[in-house]
């Protein structure tokens, strides 16, 4: 085999790896019950409409800083959080209307996937924004505090 061969067998093979990887990760998503989609994605599902968005991230959180019209319900204690079971996203799933999609977030991304599973097992339809809050803001997007005045994500 000479070499010009021998480089078209190499990217042949690095070829197939990359489209099977690409498979096994499209095929792991599809069995977590859920999809993840970029903060584009997500901002574009908001503008559609027919969609509940959800924050998971603790009370002092989206206090800080939230999606407008996004609705808060923590997945866990977290950052000092203290809130009872009983006021936990798996004790109030009931709340998530069922004829909805639902874009769920948090500030980077975990505790979204953990909220997103939540919900697919309980048989929604579950998109998981990738990135959380801090890429939504990163790309420019607005955001409002608890006083509900709107701000660019920029600090003054």
């Amino acid at each position: 085999m000479n070499k010009r061969n021998s480089i078209y067998l190499g990217v042949l093979i690095l070829l197939f790896l990359v489209a099977f990887l690409v498979f096994i990760e499209q095929k792991k998503e599809s069995q977590l019950g859920f999809e993840n989609i970029s903060v584009q994605e997500a901002k574009e599902l908001i503008e559609k409409g027919n969609v509940f968005v959800l924050d998971v991230r603790t009370p002092a959180e989206f206090n800080q800083s939230h999606i407008e019209g996004a609705i808060l319900i923590p997945v866990s204690n977290a950052f000092g959080s203290n809130l009872s079971p009983d006021n936990l996203l798996k004790a109030r799933t009931n709340e998530v209307p069922k004829n909805k999609k639902v874009l769920v977030y948090c500030r980077t991304g975990r505790r979204s996937i953990e909220a997103s599973t939540v919900l697919a097992n309980a048989g929604y339809q579950v998109y998981n924004m990738e990135g959380g809050i801090g890429s939504w803001i990163d790309a420019g997007y607005p955001v409002v505090s608890s006083e509900a005045r709107e701000t660019d994500g920029s600090s003054d």
